[in-house]
């Protein structure tokens, strides 16, 4: 009740502001731009509160509150009067339409769902355009249905045919919470997300490899000790980087031939497996 009171009393406001003629709004923008003054911002913003109004009105079937929608369109409205250029010779309502209608479809796009969609211009203008371009291909003679109708949709909004079909489909329903109940009997309940399948690993697997790994970590460093200088920093630069150099550049680097560089290598190799097996020898399965 008082948002509407609200409401009112705000439309009633910018009804009663005067319209500005063109010779007055140039002096006022000329005034707020050169010497920042108030109160030809605020003569200037009054006079167009029925311009963010009217275009508030105009997305009022997406379901959020009107006094949100007229609020989201003050701030374009004062978007447009921080950056309009008087000396263009343009009327200010043209030039502050762009920044009102923005604004208040960005935080159409922000509220709308809890899911976010695509911010692109191109994927706004399916936002706000399917509805509309869906039911004008739905009337008449020649109405066309599913496919056929997403692909004159996505033609005539340069976009996909996927993504029309996964916004069509946003927009038929509403949000579901996964805390709504999917059962509820005698027997107990469950929720939505009770249902939902994860595909990372329980936390016991996920301790459990964590503490194996550590483990491995302190048999390789210890085995890593029976290597001569020359094995370790082939081992070290050919094994255990994630980008394991060439036989070639480490040949190259070491003086050496890269056959040379792979004796070494399978040479160390063996003598880690050996070490690794005479201290652990119950560990064979982790040693290949």
């Amino acid at each position: 009740m008082k948002s509407q009171s609200t409401r009112r009393t705000m439309i009633r406001a910018a009804m009663a502001a005067p319209y500005l003629q063109r010779e007055e709004e140039y002096e006022l923008a000329v005034r707020w731009k050169e010497q920042h003054d108030q109160e030809a911002l605020h003569r200037i913003t009054a006079a167009h509160m029925r311009l963010v109004i009217s275009m508030a009105a105009k997305f009022r079937h997406f379901g959020l509150a009107m006094n949100d929608l007229i609020q989201e369109g003050h701030v374009g409205l004062l978007e447009a009067a921080a950056r309009f250029e008087p000396e263009r010779d343009v009327r200010f309502s043209t030039y502050a339409t762009w920044w009102i209608r923005a604004s208040i479809q960005d935080y159409i796009l922000r509220n709308w769902s809890i899911v976010r969609g695509g911010t692109s211009s191109a994927q706004k203008a399916l936002f706000f355009n399917l509805r509309r371009l869906r039911a004008r291909l739905s009337q008449g003679s020649e109405s066309l249905s599913g496919t056929e109708m997403y692909r004159e949709i996505a033609t005539a909004l340069k976009v996909s045919e996927g993504d029309v079909a996964l916004m069509d489909s946003r927009l038929s329903g509403p949000d579901s919470s996964l805390n709504a109940p999917l059962i509820e009997d005698e027997s107990g309940s469950a929720d939505r997300q009770d249902f939902l399948v994860a595909s990372d690993p329980l936390p016991d697997e996920m301790v459990s490899s964590s503490i194996d790994d550590e483990r491995r970590v302190h048999w390789l460093h210890d085995a890593l000790g029976v290597l001569s200088e020359r094995e370790l920093k082939i081992i070290r630069e050919r094994r255990l980087q994630d980008d394991g150099a060439t036989l070639e550049a480490l040949g190259s680097k070491l003086g050496i031939s890269k056959e040379r560089v792979r004796q070494i290598e399978t040479r160390a190799l063996e003598k880690l497996r050996t070490a690794l097996l005479e201290t652990n020898p119950d560990r064979a399965a982790y040693v290949s």
